[in-house]
Formats: C-alpha cells, sequence, structure tokens
C-alpha cells in the first residue's frame, strides 16, 4: 500500500527517553513510564498498559477554587507503561521546561499536560480586582519537570523590557515574577477597541523582566462580571 499518508513525517517519533515530546505540531506524545498528568479529554490513542484516572482539579483544595473562579484545571492522571497521544482541537503544542526557581502562571484553558513532578495552584491575578470578567485568575506552575501548552495559531512571545499591554483574551502565560494590572482601555486612547467580544474594553498590563506568551485568536470570555460569576458558583457549590 502507497501514500503521501505514510511519510516518515507522518510515522510516529520514537524515543529511547521517557517523558514528553511533540510528535507534530498538533499533537504531544507522552512516552510513558511511571506518572504524568493531562487534561482531561484530550487523549486521541495509546499504546501500552496505561491506565486513566480522573482528579477533577487537581485535589479538593483546587477543584473548590476552580469552582470559585472558573478556572483551573480538569485533570487526569496518566499511569503505567506506553505511548500515550494527546491534542486538543488541532491547537498547536508547545513544550516549556521549568527549572527549580521558575514559576509560569498560565491561563487553565491552555494547559494540555505536564510532568508529575510540577507542582501548580490557582491564584488571583495580581492588579486585576474585581474590574473585568477575564483573566482574573490563573494557574502557577512551579517545581522542575515539563509543561505542554496550547495556542490557537502561532503564537508571539514579547520580552518585557519596557511596559507592555495585552488584551487578556490573547494572552496564553507569562513569567510570574512579572508585575500584572488592568486598566480601562479608553484610558490608553483605544476606547472599545479591545475586547470586542463583549464590548468591555480591559487591557493587562506586564512591568518587570520576563516574558509574555501571545496567541493570535482571543479566548472566550467568561460571562457577567467577576463577583457575580463567583457569587454564583459559590451559591452551586453550597447548594
Amino acid at each position: 500500500m502507497r501514500s503521501a499518508l505514510f511519510s516518515a513525517e507522518n510515522l510516529e517519533k520514537e524515543s529511547a527517553q521517557p517523558g514528553l515530546r511533540l510528535q507534530n505540531s498538533k499533537m504531544l506524545k507522552i512516552e510513558l513510564n511511571g506518572e504524568a498528568m493531562a487534561r482531561v479529554g484530550s487523549m486521541v490513542a495509546y499504546q501500552g498498559q496505561v491506565q486513566f484516572q480522573a482528579l477533577g482539579s487537581g485535589g479538593l483544595g483546587k477543584f473548590l477554587k476552580q469552582k470559585l473562579t472558573g478556572e483551573g484545571v480538569p485533570l487526569m492522571k496518566l499511569s503505567g507503561r506506553g505511548d500515550v497521544f494527546l491534542a486538543d482541537f488541532a491547537k498547536d503544542v508547545h513544550i516549556i521546561d521549568l527549572e527549580p526557581g521558575d514559576a509560569l502562571s498560565i491561563n487553565g484553558s491552555s494547559v494540555l499536560a505536564f510532568d508529575s513532578t510540577l507542582q501548580y495552584d490557582v491564584r488571583m491575578v495580581n492588579g486585576a480586582g474585581m474590574a473585568s470578567s477575564s483573566g482574573l485568575f490563573n494557574c502557577v506552575f512551579t517545581g522542575h519537570g515539563k509543561i505542554a501548552i496550547t495556542t490557537k495559531g502561532a503564537p508571539v512571545v514579547l520580552n518585557v523590557d519596557a511596559p507592555t499591554y495585552v488584551d487578556p483574551q490573547a494572552v496564553v502565560c507569562w513569567s510570574a515574577n512579572l508585575q500584572t494590572g488592568y486598566h480601562r482601555a479608553e484610558q490608553f486612547g483605544l476606547g472599545t477597541l479591545l475586547g470586542r467580544t463583549t464590548g468591555e474594553a480591559f487591557t493587562m498590563s506586564f512591568a518587570g523582566q520576563g516574558f509574555v506568551v501571545v496567541q493570535p485568536s482571543e479566548e472566550p470570555p467568561i460571562q457577567g462580571s467577576g463577583t457575580e460569576q463567583q457569587g454564583g458558583l459559590l451559591g452551586n457549590l453550597l447548594s
């Protein structure tokens, strides 16, 4: 049987070392020999002896935070020995290596998978207050290991060496040490040019030394104000 489908670029990529690696720009391969964490529903294929265990948002504490904030990552634990292939609606996949002392703040919707050696928590974005309905809370990853993130299209990585302003619905992740803030776009003469999907006009500011990853697409915003959103979720949680 012959076809361009069977060209080398489409064949499964093998490696002697376990861990996260790209199968292609849209698909992650985890060569599993132990444990790893992944977004629920992201598995598209696997080979070998692999067990899948749903973990909610990564433990009771993080589950409660996710209910209250609308952020967090619905996780599953992968354990065993084999190959697991992950994807998320054909988004672009990127792998980031975290070293001890690194901290990455990332939108929960952009997390695909990560090594079980990493720790994460859901934290409020500094400077956000209750000003906007998007991006109030983010997942902050620390530790030593790899994390796979997704972007809608090819991103730009901005080096923050001067005050930097970004549409909060297009931000994917940033160095957690950066100072952040939220501002009404009218302050910068942008009027209603930002936040086209809701009419809201907020921009997010970054200062310090680090980087910001921005994708060429806007994530759908959370409907309603931050206070209303959290109040409704709290009511559902307690009912």
